[in-house]
C-alpha cells in the first residue's frame, strides 16, 4: 500500500513538472529547421562569424596591457578561449595544448579567463591548473565575456584582418582544426 501511494506521488510530481514546462500551449512543438535568427551584416563590427571583431584591452596574469589587434601582428589569426578553470575547460586546453597548438605555429592563443576577478587569482589558477605557457588574459568585470556572447569554453576564431571566423562552444576540437586549416 504505501508503495503504490510513493508511485501515485511520483507520477503527479513527473505530471506537474510536465505541465509546467509546457504553460505555453502555442508553443510550436514541432518547429521547422529554418534558422529564425536576423541575418549577420558582414563587414561590420561585432562577434557573429563574417563580422569584423571588437577590439579590446584587458590585463594579462603577468599585469600586461594586452590589445587584441596588437595579437595579430606576426600571427594568421588569434585564437580565444574562455575558461572556468573547471575539470571541463582544462580536458579543452589539453586538448588545444596536445593536439592544436603544436600544428598552428601561426596562430596566437589566447585564453580568457573571467571567473576568478583579479589578475592575482587568475595567475594563481593558472599556475595551479598548469598552463603558464598560454597568455592568459583577465576579465574582471565579464565585459568580454558579455562582448562575445560567450560562456564557458567559447573558442573564437578572429583572422588578423580582424573578421570573425567562428564563435561558438567548444565541443571534440573538429571545427577549430578545420576552421584553422581553411586560413591561407
Amino acid at each position: 500500500m504505501c508503495f503504490s501511494k510513493t508511485i501515485f506521488r511520483l507520477i503527479l510530481i513527473v505530471a506537474a513538472l510536465h505541465l509546467s514546462a509546457c504553460d505555453n500551449l502555442s508553443d510550436d512543438l514541432n518547429p521547422s529547421s529554418n534558422d529564425l535568427r536576423p541575418d549577420v551584416q558582414q563587414g561590420i563590427t561585432g562577434v557573429r562569424v563574417g563580422q569584423y571583431a571588437p577590439d579590446f584591452i584587458l590585463k594579462d596574469t603577468l599585469n600586461n596591457n594586452v590589445t587584441l589587434s596588437n595579437e595579430y601582428t606576426g600571427y594568421d589569426a588569434v585564437v580565444l578561449y574562455f575558461t572556468m578553470w573547471c575539470p571541463i575547460c582544462d580536458g579543452h586546453m589539453s586538448y588545444l595544448r596536445h593536439f592544436v597548438v603544436p600544428n598552428f605555429p601561426n596562430i596566437n592563443f589566447l585564453v580568457i579567463d573571467y571567473v576568478t576577478g583579479s589578475v592575482i587569482a587568475s595567475r594563481q589558477a593558472q599556475v595551479a591548473n598548469g598552463y603558464t605557457d598560454f597568455t592568459v588574459l583577465v576579465d574582471t568585470d565579464q565585459s568580454i565575456l558579455d562582448q562575445f556572447n560567450a560562456s564557458m569554453g567559447t573558442t573564437v576564431v578572429i583572422r588578423n584582418d580582424s573578421t570573425v571566423l567562428m564563435n561558438e562552444d567548444f565541443k571534440d576540437g573538429t571545427k577549430l582544426i578545420n576552421t584553422l586549416s581553411a586560413i591561407p
